[in-house]
């Protein structure tokens, strides 16, 4: 996750009403470049949102969704649940469960910080997967902590996904 070579710093405005293909993230004016998944990364991604969409069906799931964590900051999670659609073309409340899968390029320092990000917004259930070492994550309290049972959930218990269903090929 880098900052776009040569980039002159963007307005809010502008970052919302432009599409940028692949999408990126938007940091205090600065567009940064998202590690584009690989295979692994992506069958993960659908494994997730389609379990979360088919059995939770009180909950709106997105991929990539832009979300907003601060005023001037905007990121993509791979996958993210709440309890009702965003009103306008990005999501700008704190949603019920925020996603995200590790690219084998990724920077732990830099997930970190999102991973924060989203906490400090309100985020009430953030999860990490690893689809390399099938190895699964709960940030709660400022701490990633690993989930070594089969079967990771949210806080309020109300909403989880096994092992065999995020990691199956």
């Amino acid at each position: 996750m880098a900052a776009l070579p040569n980039s002159p710093l963007v307005s809010v405005e502008e970052y919302l009403n432009t599409s940028y293909d692949p999408d990126v993230e938007y940091v205090d004016g600065v567009l940064v470049e998202r590690n584009v998944g690989d295979w692994w990364h992506a069958i993960v991604q659908l494994n997730i949102g389609s379990a979360l969409k088919v059995r939770f069906r009180h909950l709106k799931v997105a991929t990539e969704l832009r979300s907003q964590t601060r005023t001037t900051r905007f990121r993509l999670p791979d996958v993210c649940a709440v309890s009702r659609a965003p009103e306008g073309v990005y999501l700008a409340e704190a949603a019920y469960l925020v996603v995200e899968v590790l690219s084998k390029d990724d920077r732990m320092s830099e997930v970190l910080e999102k991973l924060d990000e989203y906490r400090q917004n309100g985020v009430a259930n953030i999860w990490l997967f690893d689809p390399r070492r099938k190895l699964m994550f709960a940030y709660r309290k400022g701490t990633l902590v690993e989930v070594i049972e089969d079967t990771i959930r949210t806080e309020d218990g109300e909403v989880w996904l096994s092992r065999s269903e995020v990691f199956a090929e």
